[in-house]
């Protein structure tokens, strides 16, 4: 069969996008494994980019554009059906428990815009302890106060999923269940047809839109994120107090439908690994009641669980592919039900009239791929031709993934420091030549205005840079807490929102300036609590190492040898065996005095170097940054590469066989 476009996948994201182009006048086949198992039915149907804190940036202009398209969406797919969405503005409530309010939420309920953009604004308002519980009664006796998002909503999810399809249907986009694609017929960059188990289909126009299983078709970094979830029916006489909102709690969130509320979501990376699990449900009953008591006496309804669709740095893979006629439109993670219109609209656009909007360039999957590569990442050979023979050779030999800490994505592996220079313009240089995208700021300097931190806030631009604010100074627990807290506002404060990344110093010792592993693990413990992306500085211990990864860390930062004093790799050994068990970046910070030193460490494993007495403290910083950056590099490539072994003997570069003897 032939038909100008087919879209594999049968979710929102798939139908969404079929149901545009069928009504822009093109034939449409939807082809779906299975429509029940897409995560359409599985989510929650939160329209919710406020409450969830979407990051500034192009994802949050995306998320803040669908959701103000979804009132005319959804009216548009109830004239085409008779159905109703569910779609309501209602508004979420985040309600904050003391341990997790933020240093800057005062006991006021007058308004704070989250966003002060010209552009773009979407009101916060902060409730105190009164206003909330005034505004929500029956809310735990724990929570404090809490943010209103006037203009978050929600959608029924499965009276949705029931809509699209029955939309579909009656305009004339032919359905086909129970197909599964076993692969793409691929000439000279064009697809030519789909492998199914029902034979092969072709098109004109192919959209990959299936979700958490796109990356068994091609090699994207798309895998699933199972979510557990539950709903508890609201008995007929249930106290006067009726849940009337939306609550978006701390791993917890709370919908009330008619009959029922819907409770969620685990969030756990376990492959497609099925079924619901005690452990799972616990967690879920636990924080909803603690969130809101009395549900703990309705009866539970019903359980079930998904597969949310992610990438490395949690963001759609959305436009153009590797061939002409492939598009991209997968791995919505959490917020696939929320981007249906735009992505449907975007994709329609891009298709039909080859128009690629803006916003689509952030979304691109060739993010995935080094940056310094030509060849098209999505091929697995590049063919070269000489002397008549075919050889090739694999663009992906040389390629690295990106460097993800807490969700986040960088490009480069060195990080640089502030501190120690001659003056701004040669830290401005150094940070420049180093093409470093972290870069750490000690908090407690720029308050005070400490020499060669006046106009530090200024002097970089922190549209390009992710800054990392540090509790140097901090001589114990409570004060380094106290100081993150005031380096998140800091962050807020230079535009970075959803800046929630901490250097975390504690060091007692003024001599050596040794970090205190006790204090530096129980700040890490409560700052992990309060939300914080902990980027823990310790001594090259494996055994506080570990611990610090299972109370929730980011990445651990052994030292090399002690801050400041350049004397290389002393602890070659331990930060070996760190490298070895971590499952989070490690990153060497201190010590390190030249680049021979830093490739080394880079060549032992470790995922990211920090580096700020080395630069700062040279004849010439900016010279010595971009030498950094070289020799992170050089150490990177090396590592992956792998070290020839090392022999007893001599060996000859050039073989004995086959020379000319006398």
């Amino acid at each position: 069969m032939t038909s100008e476009t087919v879209i594999i996948g049968g979710g929102v994201i798939g139908l969404a996008i079929a149901i545009e182009l069928k009504l822009r006048g093109t034939n449409v086949t939807v082809l779906c494994r299975d429509f029940q198992a897409a995560a359409t039915h599985a989510a929650a149907g939160m329209l919710a980019p406020d409450a969830e804190n979407i990051p500034n940036g192009a994802m949050r202009s995306l998320c803040w554009r669908s959701r103000a398209l979804y009132p005319d969406w959804t009216r548009k797919l109830e004239e085409l059906t008779g159905l109703n969405t569910g779609y309501r503005a209602c508004g979420i409530l985040a309600p904050l428990f003391e341990e997790s309010r933020g240093a800057g939420e005062v006991l006021s309920s007058a308004p704070l815009p989250l966003c002060p953009s010209a552009s773009e604004e979407s009101p916060a308002y902060w409730l105190n302890k009164e206003a909330i519980h005034q505004y929500q009664p029956g809310l735990g006796a724990e929570v404090v106060g809490g943010w209103w998002y006037p203009e978050d909503a929600q959608v029924d999810n499965k009276a949705l999923a029931h809509v699209l399809r029955t939309a579909a249907e009656s305009i004339g986009v032919e359905l086909k269940d129970g197909i599964t694609v076993e692969g793409f017929l691929q000439q000279q960059g064009q697809v030519v047809g789909v492998q199914t188990n029902a034979g092969i289909i072709r098109a004109a126009h192919y959209v990959l839109a299936s979700g958490a299983w796109s990356n068994e078709l091609l090699p994207l970094p798309v895998l699933p994120r199972k979510g557990q979830m539950l709903s508890v029916r609201i008995p007929e006489f249930a106290p006067d107090l009726p849940l009337k909102r939306v609550l978006f709690g701390q791993n917890i969130y709370i919908v009330p439908r008619r009959d029922r509320l819907v409770i969620g979501a685990t969030s756990e990376d376990v492959g497609f690994m099925p079924n619901n699990t005690p452990e799972g449900i616990q967690k879920l009953l636990q924080a909803a009641i603690r969130l809101y008591p009395q549900l703990k006496h309705y009866p539970i309804q019903e359980f079930w669980w998904g597969f949310r669709p992610t990438t490395p740095d949690e963001l759609p893979i959305l436009g153009t592919s590797h061939c002409q006629n492939l598009t991209f439109a997968t791995g919505h993670y959490r917020n696939g039900i929320l981007l249906a219109p735009v992505t449907a609209a975007l994709i329609a656009d891009l298709i039909l009239e080859q128009k690629s909007d803006p916003l689509l360039a952030d979304f691109h999957y060739s993010r995935f791929h080094s940056k310094s590569s030509t060849s098209t990442p999505m091929l697995t050979h590049s063919a070269n031709f000489s002397n008549g023979h075919h050889s090739a050779i694999s663009p992906l030999s040389t390629q690295d993934s990106p460097l993800i800490i807490a969700g986040k994505t960088f490009q480069s592996r060195l990080m640089t420091g502030t501190g120690k220079y001659r003056s701004i313009e040669e830290m401005q240089q150094s940070v420049a030549a180093s093409d470093c995208q972290i870069v750490t700021v000690a908090v407690r300097r720029v308050q005070t205005k400490a020499p060669g931190h006046e106009g530090l806030a200024e002097a970089l631009d922190w549209t390009k840079i992710w800054m990392l604010p540090n509790t140097a100074g901090c001589q114990t627990a409570e004060e380094a807490i106290r100081v993150a807290r005031l380096g998140r506002e800091m962050a807020k404060l230079l535009g970075q929102e959803d800046n929630n990344f901490v250097k975390l110093e504690v060091i007692p010792d003024l001599k050596y300036l040794l970090p205190d592993p006790i204090g530096t693990l129980q700040a890490a413990e409560q700052l992990v609590k309060e939300g914080f992306a902990v980027l823990p500085y310790i001594n090259a211990d494996p055994m506080l190492a570990k611990r610090l990864e299972e109370v929730g860390c980011a990445t651990v930062m052994p030292l090399a040898s002690p801050i400041g004093s350049g004397q290389g790799l002393k602890t070659t050994a331990n930060i070996q065996i760190i490298i070895e068990n971590a499952g989070v970046p490690v990153v060497v910070d201190a010590g390190i005095g030249s680049p021979s030193e830093a490739a080394q460490a880079m060549e032992l494993g470790a995922d990211a170097l920090l580096i700020n007495s080395a630069i700062a403290l040279s004849p010439k910083p900016a010279a010595m940054a971009r030498a950094m950056n070289l020799a992170a590099v050089a150490g990177r490539l090396a590592y992956l590469a792998g070290r020839m072994p090392i022999k007893d003997y001599a060996s000859p570069s050039s073989p004995l066989t086959g020379t000319i003897t006398s």
